[in-house]
């Protein structure tokens, strides 16, 4: 069986398809699914989605655009959702420095505080990074206190970034743009990684991979993503199946 750690099964563009995306993810030997919040609505939703289906898990917590609602009201909610066995996260969460984002020092003020939130409710974090890596794995560096493992979720940083979150006890997420045609480097960064600390993900309904890219991304197109990452390791697609798979439930619990 494969796990897909990170999707986004509350997002509008499933709306009225949640059956047909579970059993054909089932049909496709993805027998579980964690399904991501990125603010509190978000997060009241995947839990909500979590408790209807019985191999649905979610992670909680607010993505670097949406912080200005993190508020000490909103982190009190978190912390009682996350008491649910259903949450297996604190996440998404993380940095992102692009242009029209919230303050670097209000990203990294969220970061740590839902640092602190998953080690005291004992859970992973899933960590959401664009253009601030080296904040990043200072922040993780600065807070290992904080640390119960976590994943580096749709993953595009360099090998040596790669290195020193494994070497922090974090996990690598593999996704759909590893198979793009022009993500030659990721693909380079990928093959170097120790297949033990890696995890599969879609992402979905983003990031398609190819040969669907441009399509709606489905749970059930991680087969495609395994056999990409085969490819990359030089091992067989079973042998990625069964890795990446313990990885998860290693850490997520499941």
């Amino acid at each position: 069986m494969f796990i897909d750690t990170h999707a986004h099964l509350t997002d509008t563009a499933f709306e009225g398809q949640a059956q047909y995306v579970i059993e054909r993810a089932r049909q496709s030997k993805v027998q579980k699914i964690i399904t991501s919040g990125t603010d509190i609505k978000t997060s009241r939703q995947a839990l909500e989605f979590a408790l209807h289906y019985d191999d649905i898990y979610c992670s909680i917590g607010f993505y670097p655009e949406y912080i200005k609602d993190f508020n000490e009201e909103a982190e009190k909610e978190l912390f009682v959702l996350g008491k649910n066995s259903k949450v297996v996260a604190i996440g998404e969460i993380g940095l992102q420095y692009t242009p029209d984002m919230p303050e670097k020092k209000l990203q990294k003020e969220a970061f740590i505080r839902q640092m602190s939130l998953a080690y005291r409710l004992n859970k992973p974090i899933v960590i959401h990074c664009r253009e601030g890596y080296g904040d990043l794995i200072e922040l993780l560096k600065a807070n290992k206190k904080f640390c119960s493992g976590g994943t580096l979720h749709c993953f595009g940083g360099s090998y040596e970034t790669a290195k020193e979150a494994i070497d922090l006890g974090y996990y690598i997420s593999v996704g759909g743009v590893s198979t793009f045609k022009n993500a030659s480097r990721l693909r380079e960064v990928i093959s170097k990684l120790p297949l033990e600390r890696i995890v599969l993900e879609t992402d979905c309904p983003y990031l398609a991979p190819h040969p669907f890219r441009g399509q709606l991304n489905m749970p059930s197109f991680i087969p495609t993503i395994a056999e990409n990452l085969a490819e990359l390791k030089g091992v067989s697609v079973g042998e990625v199946e069964e890795v990446t798979t313990q990885n998860a439930r290693r850490l997520f619990g499941i």
